[in-house]
């Protein structure tokens, strides 16, 4: 199981901060979510914010472009010290090439699907991805409440994963806490970005390795 925080609910007057404590927490991963405005209706930050955090958070970070252009993004990003892109399958016709250009860079690649979108528009690019993002609140604020009606999309995407011999990683946003990060993993995901329940305990260790264990329980449900 993969726990990646998610910068968007950290201080945002105390970045480096944060990042350390993610660092300290035993997360592997820093998820950070970018807004444009556009694509979503509000902004978060920019390249600079990953360039100034990165050195004090050594796993890997995860980057979420919810962005109308993410073309103009990737390379800034990258430079930035992103280890994976993620875009999302609403961009259509955009998808691939922005995979290509996301592995030119070094970067490994994942694609996102917002809740009202049909799981099956991503069907046609699981062999290209390393990561398959399913979105569990519609996407631009933190702190919403787990949509119910995604987790069938969970167990879609890893029913498909089995039967195509594929490796990428499913991994679930908005919402979760230990209550829907079981429900989740039950239904197949494996790496779990967390923001608000995480950020809001004063021990972001604690919490960190509080989840995961029963994250570890519910996948031994057997379910």
């Amino acid at each position: 199981m993969i726990i990646a925080p998610s910068l968007l609910a950290s201080d945002f007057g105390r970045f480096a901060h944060e990042a350390a404590r993610v660092q300290r927490s035993g997360a592997e991963w820093l998820h950070v979510d970018i807004m444009d405005g556009h694509f979503v209706p509000t902004i978060s930050f920019g390249p600079e914010v990953l360039r100034f955090v990165r050195p004090h958070f050594k796993g890997v970070t995860d980057v979420h472009l919810m962005c109308s252009r993410p073309e103009i993004l990737l390379e800034p990003f990258r430079k930035a010290g992103a280890d994976q892109l993620t875009i999302h399958v609403e961009l259509g016709e955009q998808v691939v090439p922005l995979f290509w250009k996301i592995r030119s860079l070094g970067c490994k690649v994942g694609i996102a699907l917002n809740p009202p979108t049909n799981i099956a528009s991503i069907n046609p690019f699981l062999a290209q991805v390393d990561l398959v993002l399913i979105m569990t609140v519609n996407p631009g604020f933190g702190g919403q409440s787990f949509i119910e009606e995604c987790v069938p999309k969970i167990q879609q995407v890893a029913l498909w994963r089995r039967e195509l011999g594929l490796k990428f990683r499913i991994e679930v946003d908005g919402g979760v806490n230990d209550v829907t990060g079981a429900e989740c993993v039950r239904a197949g995901a494996d790496t779990f970005v967390a923001g608000t329940f995480l950020f809001k305990k004063r021990n972001l260790g604690q919490a960190v390795r509080s989840l995961r264990a029963t994250l570890k329980r519910a996948a031994g449900d057997g379910v």
